[in-house]
């Protein structure tokens, strides 16, 4: 009697599922051609990093806070637990976040963790656009990804400005009556607008639950889109690497996704959310029980927005009180002027890279990372824009200031108001000296090597220090930097003897191009005859 033996073993189920799954997702193939993708490594790309888990945070503690706040603006009376308000009467918002800060379980620590990631995000995307701004990383391709970053910082602005104003306590309520009348002084379609935002006549009955809308739907789902697209576009171009041997605009020196990037992300992710977590335990933030529900009739004492908003308050609260009367309207000039500095300035910004690129005329790829020093002006615009910023930021608490400083208000305000002009040129000027002279000193280390600090005696009596010559890779580190021409207008007539039309376009390219690159904007590179004269003895040492 003969019997048939299935010698086919059955594979794991769980093999099976994966095999299944591919079968259909192309997962294992996708994978397999992107999970060993090479990415350059450096410690500034952590600000990034940074800036994405804080983004998680604020969606997981987002979460868990709509499961108990209640957005609307109907009249209530507490009777919870922090005696000081019992029997008060206040908005359903406010008694909803009373409610999650003292009664619900964990409810006031996430409430804190939800605001600090707000704050660190916010704070992370402004110092990771520096970094990238410092060192030319927005340049082609990575035009649009600065877009994107740039979408990401300003609708975070608007989300944790919607955010922090939901509570509908005093502090929230003052910001929201601060931007009511800034939507007031738009001319002609002002009062329209404070009308379709808050539902009648403020602060009306819907702003809380329109904010919320926008807070938890609209504004979430667009950032999210965006970092997702920030993220592709990342994956695709990778980080720029910065100057050293090897590297080229043509090749990618790091690590793989997977293991490396991958392990170093992930433990990476829980040490900031530790970090969040313990600076929200310890830290009180947004303290509302403190400050009561808002009344229009009331301002709490040193009302201050969150830092990112320091710049439009600053701007309005140092711009005299201006005022003008045409065809009978009053235009607010006091208020319309700032509301138009702030988002100018805020283009700026966001249309830089195509400002430079149309500069310089350069629409090559570029890869490597470029120091600071080396594009001084460009460097020395982001100081002065800083500097306009922090200035702004005094300004928008001009009163916390002098009351901490005994100092006069109207002292500061008017400090404030000069040195938004004047503090921008000092630090422009003074930025780009430093970086020449970063420049020459890198120049000198090439020529004479590093100083050793060994005093040694010659023969005849003079005292010499000994220069110790650089290695290989730190002599390409500081003379890889490319040295741009500065343009030129072409010849008045061309070859025929015709007369070249040139538009004002072009001559202010070229002369904005000279300030970029002229001869007082960069210190020439040492070329190799200077090197081998310097090191065979014959040069000064």
């Amino acid at each position: 009697m003969s019997t048939v033996t299935d010698t086919t073993k059955k594979a794991p189920a769980g093999e099976r599922v994966a095999d299944w799954a591919d079968g259909r997702l192309g997962i294992y193939t996708l994978a397999k051609a992107n999970m060993r993708k090479i990415f350059p490594d450096h410690w500034s790309f952590m600000l990034g990093e940074i800036c994405l888990y804080s983004f998680l945070i604020i969606i997981l503690t987002g979460v868990y806070l709509t499961m108990f706040f209640h957005p609307s603006m109907n009249e209530v009376e507490y009777v919870g637990p922090y005696v000081p308000l019992q029997g008060q009467l206040m908005s359903e918002a406010f008694n909803s976040t009373m409610h999650i800060s003292f009664e619900v379980r964990g409810g006031l620590l996430i409430r804190q963790i939800h605001h600090w990631a707000a704050l660190i995000f916010l704070a992370g995307m402004f110092v990771h656009m520096m970094r990238v701004f410092f060192t030319g990383a927005f340049r082609k391709p990575r035009e649009i990804n600065w877009l994107f970053g740039f979408l990401l910082f300003f609708l975070g602005m608007f989300t944790g400005f919607t955010g922090y104003s939901l509570p509908d306590d005093l502090l929230s309520g003052t910001g929201v009556r601060f931007m009511q009348g800034a939507i007031l002084s738009v001319p002609v379609v002002g009062t329209y607008l404070s009308m379709f935002l808050f539902g009648g006549e403020f602060p009306g009955g819907d702003f809380v639950a329109r904010f919320y809308s926008a807070h938890v739907l609209l504004l979430p789902g667009i950032m999210l889109g965006l970092v997702v697209a920030h993220l592709i576009l990342v994956f695709v171009h990778k980080h720029t690497h910065f100057e050293g041997p090897g590297r080229t605009n043509k090749n990618v020196v790091g690590m793989p996704l997977l293991p490396v990037y991958m392990a170093k992300a992930g433990g990476f992710f829980f040490l900031v959310f530790g970090v969040i977590a313990v600076i929200s335990a310890i830290a009180s933030i947004n303290p509302i029980w403190a400050l009561g529900p808002y009344r229009p009739d009331q301002v709490s004492t040193g009302a201050q927005p969150d830092w990112y908003m320091g710049f439009a308050e600053g701007l309005i609260r140092v711009m005299p009180g201006w005022e003008i009367n045409l065809w009978g309207h009053t235009l607010v000039l006091g208020v319309m002027i700032p509301l138009a500095i702030f988002p100018a300035v805020l283009a700026a910004i966001a249309v830089y890279p195509f400002i430079e690129s149309w500069i310089t005329g350069d629409k090559r790829e570029h890869h490597i990372a470029q120091r600071p020093r080396n594009a001084p002006t460009r460097t020395a615009f982001g100081v002065a824009w800083i500097t306009a910023y922090m200035v702004m930021l005094v300004g928008g608490g001009n009163d916390l200031w002098a009351t901490h400083f005994h100092l006069s208000i109207n002292s500061i305000t008017w400090f404030v108001r000069i040195f938004f002009f004047l503090g921008p040129v000092i630090a422009f000027i003074v930025t780009k000296r430093i970086c020449l002279g970063l420049q020459r000193r890198d120049k000198d280390k090439v020529l004479h090597g590093r100083e050793s600090g060994i005093i040694k005696r010659l023969p005849h009596g003079e005292f010499v220090e000994i220069h110790e010559p650089l290695s290989q890779g730190q002599l390409h580190r500081l003379t890889a930097h490319e040295q741009y021409e500065p343009a030129e207008l072409p010849p008045a007539v061309d070859e025929n003897g015709v007369e070249r039309k040139i538009g004002a376009m072009e001559k202010l390219r070229v002369k904005l191009n000279k300030g970029y690159y002229g001869a007082d904007n960069q210190v020439a590179k040492p070329t190799s005859e200077e090197y081998k004269e310097i090191q065979s003895g014959h040069g000064h040492h």
